[in-house]
């Protein structure tokens, strides 16, 4: 009999644990992939929505394009999950596996910051994205806040994205001098690991004109004065806000048992939970990496190679290293990219490289690669 593993969550860490499976093993493991959405989207794709570079329709990859033997994916909504039985009710029935690998990513807790689930004030969900994106050609003078509610956050270069693209797309309007851009952060630099990513993003909005403002929280939107409220209590007029939300694992894991102080712990070289069988990957998880797809793509394909292990009888694969690259767009069509490598020494390290065409080629071999990879696209 194959063995049955049963994976929560289409995201990296999902379509890459089950990409591996399906092309390494068919037939000796067989996979249920189960996500409630109807597409996938890589997470910078949400800033080529904000800024009018891409529609939605276009950065959607359909999960009903993903064909792969071995893998059945069902599009339901998971309603609760048993770590110790290895069982998942769903809207539509319950599903049980040999092997339980949870994928679920984080959710975005709108509610734990006053003021920011009301309008268009947040840019990290799809429909956020969008929804700003339509507020955008309205703002045309006053000052516009790029603002990080709590960390860790998925995509930690992606703040500052925002900001240094935000520059861009008031330059080309005509507006960029009507208009002021403030960047908070809760980090004292945009990107900690990395000191020379960091001193070349802090440059960048010295040449633009950006304020930044590290090492603060934003506790709170007061849209009827105009105003975010700091965690120190101090507070910044505000005309438009671009938002970061809070983020927290989904109802569901949080109500399975599994997760301590908010996210599911898990072993950071085989991405094991306490529960036996049991495995978690990716933003949903307290793996000691960031919450960042190329960290859930690595994560997923360790216990890939682990699952087809046990099925042969083979020894257990290296340990997942914790190491990963992050494109950076600097804007004016440029592209940087921060390796980091947050497990292999005794404190996360970062290398910068600077931004170059070659990036920008990269970048797009990163998209592309995977869309062909995972969807045959």
């Amino acid at each position: 009999m194959p063995m049955n593993v049963l994976v929560l969550g289409a995201g990296f860490g999902g379509l890459e644990l089950a990409t591996t499976l399906s092309e390494e093993a068919p037939g000796e493991v067989e996979v249920t992939l189960i996500d409630k959405g109807d597409a996938f989207v890589f997470g910078y794709s949400k800033l080529d929505v904000l800024f009018g570079r891409a529609t939605l329709d276009a950065v959607q990859l359909p999960y009903r394009d993903l064909a792969k033997p071995s893998v059945r994916l069902l599009r339901e909504t998971i309603t609760a999950i048993d770590p110790q039985a290895r069982r998942v009710t769903t809207d539509a029935g319950v599903h049980e596996g040999d092997v339980l690998v949870v994928a679920l990513g984080a959710d975005y807790d709108l509610d734990a910051t006053p003021g920011i689930a009301d309008g268009a004030n947040e840019f990290y969900s799809v429909e956020g994205a969008r929804r700003l994106g339509e507020r955008l050609p309205e703002f045309t003078r006053g000052r516009a806040v790029v603002g990080v509610c709590g960390a860790p956050f998925k995509c930690p270069p992606a703040p500052s994205e925002c900001a240094l693209l935000l520059h861009d797309h008031l330059v080309e309007r005509g507006v960029r001098d009507d208009c002021e851009i403030v960047f908070v952060i809760p980090f004292g630099t945009p990107v900690p690991p990395s000191p020379d990513t960091s001193a070349a993003l802090v440059e960048a909005f010295a040449e633009r004109d950006i304020t930044f403002v590290p090492g603060r929280r934003v506790a709170a939107l007061d849209a009827g004065r105009g105003r975010v409220v700091l965690d120190d209590d101090s507070e910044l007029p505000y005309d438009l806000f671009l938002g970061v939300p809070r983020h927290r694992a989904p109802d569901v894991v949080l109500e399975s048992g599994m997760a301590v102080d908010g996210y599911i712990p898990v072993d950071s070289a085989t991405l094991a939970t306490r529960f036996p069988d049991v495995y978690a990957v990716g933003d949903v998880t307290t793996a000691g990496v960031p919450k960042a797809g190329v960290f859930s793509e690595g994560a997923a394909r360790v216990v890939a190679k682990a699952l087809i292990a046990r099925v042969r009888g083979g020894a257990p694969p290296a340990p997942f290293d914790g190491r990963g690259s992050c494109y950076i767009e600097f804007g004016f069509g440029r592209v940087a990219r921060v390796d980091v490598d947050f497990l292999s020494g005794p404190k996360p390290t970062g290398a910068f490289q600077a931004p170059s065409d070659a990036l920008v080629a990269e970048k797009r071999e990163f998209g592309s690669s995977r869309r062909a990879r995972w969807f045959g696209r």
